[in-house]
């Protein structure tokens, strides 16, 4: 058994249902979870590590509910700088199919690395195309050495371009080799338990690189096995376009025609839905990673998360993959979701109300989707907030910076509309994974090397 005492907070920020902030606050971590919480003088003095963070706010650690890891490789390929998400696709296929197991392994460490000095202790990754040997072990085995909670989503692509997909034959699998690796790797790493550091996720990537029989097999075999699954949905009109061309619905009525709606379900983008589609997230308990730096990025349009919101549906945020953001920086996204929706409420007319501030998400809000929105969205109750009997998973932030420098009367909002910065400590499981601003698991510089060595035989350079 192993403890450790968190002290002297100068803000401990829970995120509970009470939304509670307590200056001088501390946490008691015993044995990775979380045993008492809240100010000083109610928590034992001494652990077995004591760390004083007088100075610091304490967040709960933040939640990706979306990414591609390994396209860290694929950073800002010129020809796919200025594309549209199709064309960004067919562009980029052909340098991921040069992947290889060790691309896997190290490009998962570099997103890691960037996620956990942005405050995130668990992200859930899809990988969807598997070239020369690579497997989704590869990516569950770099971050169990890197020390994050990951929902690791088998993805496929089974559609390719003979059959009338997008992406080209070579990157795709058949149906039957897809659906035995999913089975294998439930029953290999699928973890349910509270605190578990992998969970295994099923994830066709697209209505148009998957047919929907497979669609039906995968809801079949995850609902079998108790799991969870996702996909890409109406991110684009495009996507529109080829669902009612292919299968004769919009992207939604297809994910109903193939039993892919309940609350084991979440979209990644959902940016083009309408007010029935909405009702039929709602009705069906249905979650969405709204991702809005790449939806930019790809000039996707601006998904409707206040619809969402207030029609009850489980929204959290993802950074997306880094070849669609070119960045791993949950706070950043946070920022990003906030100043996003602010200006979609400006072009609609809302801010022009009696009362603008009322219609305007705001930095608490945005930091609710960037943790217990995503928890939620990932089906977890043991993480999101700091409470008794939850996940130790915190970060914290020193405030005496110049980025801070004017906004230390609202420190929480600072760490939101203030520009982004890399976190002084971030633990998950009551273990580092930052301290004092460095990366604990691996170093950094020789990570670097690797990844830029890695990433110029892809393109090559």
């Amino acid at each position: 058994m192993s403890t450790l005492l968190i002290k002297n907070s100068t803000l401990l920020v829970l995120m509970d249902d009470a939304r509670q902030e307590i200056p001088d606050g501390g946490l008691f971590i015993r044995d990775g979870f979380i045993e008492q919480v809240g100010p000083g003088n109610i928590l034992p003095s001494t652990a077995d590590e004591v760390l004083d963070l007088k100075g610091y706010m304490v967040l709960p650690g933040l939640v990706n509910t979306h990414h591609h890891f390994y396209q860290t490789l694929t950073r800002v390929v010129p020809p796919a700088q200025d594309a549209n998400l199709f064309n960004w696709l067919r562009t980029l296929y052909p340098i991921w199919a040069r992947i290889n197991p060790e691309d896997i392994y190290i490009s998962t460490q570099t997103a890691l690395a960037e996620l956990s000095l942005s405050g995130c202790t668990t992200a859930s990754d899809h990988l969807y195309l598997f070239p020369n040997g690579s497997k989704l072990d590869d990516e569950i085995a770099a971050a169990v050495d890197f020390g994050l909670r990951i929902h690791a989503s088998r993805g496929s692509m089974s559609l390719g371009e003979s059959d009338g997909g997008l992406p080209p034959d070579s990157v795709v699998d058949s149906e039957a080799t897809i659906l035995e690796d999913s089975q294998r790797l439930i029953e290999c790493y699928h973890d349910s338990k509270p605190g578990s550091q992998v969970q295994i996720v099923l994830a066709p990537c697209s209505p148009f690189s998957v047919s929907g029989e497979l669609m039906k097999q995968s809801a079949v075999l995850a609902r079998e096995y108790g799991v969870s699954l996702h996909t890409h949905l109406a991110e684009t009109e495009d996507e529109e376009i080829f669902c009612l061309q292919k299968y004769g619905h919009r992207p939604v009525g297809y994910m109903q025609e193939v039993e892919w709606v309940g609350e084991d379900v979440w979209f990644a983008h959902a940016v083009y839905t309408n007010e029935e589609e909405i009702d039929v997230f709602a009705k069906h308990r249905c979650g969405v990673a709204h991702c809005p730096s790449s939806n930019m990025r790809l000039a996707s349009g601006i998904a409707p998360i206040k619809e969402y919101r207030a029609a009850g549906i489980k929204v959290g945020l993802g950074v997306d993959g880094s070849a669609s953001n070119d960045g791993s920086h949950m706070l950043a996204e946070a920022r990003q979701a906030l100043l996003l929706s602010r200006v979609k409420e400006g072009v609609t007319g809302y801010s022009r109300s009696d009362d603008p501030a009322r219609k305007l998400m705001t930095a608490r809000e945005a930091l609710y989707l960037a943790t217990r929105g995503g928890a939620d969205v990932l089906g977890r109750n043991d993480i999101g907030s700091l409470e008794s009997g939850k996940c130790a998973d915190f970060f914290a932030i020193k405030l005496d910076r110049l980025d801070y420098a004017g906004a230390l009367h609202d420190p929480v909002a600072a760490a939101v509309f203030c520009h982004p910065i890399r976190v002084d400590y971030t633990v998950v499981g009551g273990k580092f994974v930052v301290k004092e601003g460095r990366l604990v698991t691996i170093d950094e510089k020789q990570q670097i090397q690797k990844h830029n060595q890695a990433a110029r035989r892809l393109l090559d350079l």
